[in-house]
């Protein structure tokens, strides 16, 4: 049986002799492989508002819910998550949100559709909620802007969002370059 000799000195101070070490520039290491660091979430954006905004008019307009983030990196992508307070009150009538960045729509064509539906029902007060989450590729380290935008479909009764200073929230997390 072969026997081990105990550096007690390093043992003690907690250094490994270089010789022992594979790798003796560990401590020049000062970011980890692509392959690990993809997906860890960099920075998180949280907003939120409580203004009510009401809409008689198909014309989309900005709810109020706004969140700017600023990617480190181009590779990065960023998570939008979306928590929106709707209501909607009078007859054949309905709702719809889309989500921005900056100035272009992310999400699909529409995000939220016909939220509120509820066909010749002439006086009814509907309160709902609409939520998204969206992996958005902005391919930018500049300052973005993300927001929500709603209109009165039919432009019968009234939209609101935020309804009754209800609060609405939208959150942005930065998540680290894809391979």
């Amino acid at each position: 049986m072969a026997l081990s000799k105990i550096d007690a000195a390093n043992f003690l101070t907690g250094t490994i002799p270089q010789g022992n070490v594979a790798n003796a520039s560990l401590g020049a290491v000062t970011s980890l492989p692509a392959a690990i660091a993809t997906g860890k979430v960099i920075q998180i954006v949280n907003a939120h508002t409580g203004t009510q905004a009401t809409s008689n008019s198909t014309t989309y307009a900005d709810t109020g819910l706004t969140a700017t983030i600023t990617p480190s990196s181009t590779s990065s992508k960023v998570l939008v998550l979306i928590q929106q307070s709707v209501g909607k009150q009078g007859h054949n009538t309905w709702g719809q949100i889309r989500v921005y960045r900056d100035s272009t729509e992310i999400g699909g064509t529409v995000a939220g559709r016909s939220i509120g539906y509820t066909g010749d029902s002439a006086n009814n007060y509907v309160g709902m909620g609409y939520t998204n989450s969206l992996l958005d590729t902005p391919s930018s380290t500049s300052a973005l802007v993300y927001k929500t935008q709603f209109n009165n479909n039919e432009a019968n009764g009234t939209i609101r969002v935020q309804v009754d200073s209800g609060q609405s929230y939208m959150t942005l997390m930065e998540i680290a370059g894809w391979l």
